[in-house]
């Protein structure tokens, strides 16, 4: 039995890569090239060389974008 509480992807405040491409249909590799080019975007969070994705903050992010 597995006993890991399973948080939605909508009330988690971070997301990892694959969890961000599946809650914002945005291609893995295209949120990996956009990370690298933005390293220090608040909505970023660096555990060690792991990038957790900020959900809300990124939110924020792409509503500013007219295309991705």
């Amino acid at each position: 039995m597995n006993n890991r509480c399973e948080i939605p992807l909508w009330e988690k405040y971070t997301l990892s890569i694959e969890e961000a491409a599946i809650y914002f249909r945005i291609g893995e590799n295209k949120l990996r090239n956009l990370v690298e080019s933005n390293r220090n975007a608040n909505y970023l969070l660096w555990n060690g060389n792991r990038v957790q994705i900020k959900r809300v903050l990124f939110e924020k992010f792409i509503d500013e974008l007219e295309a991705i």
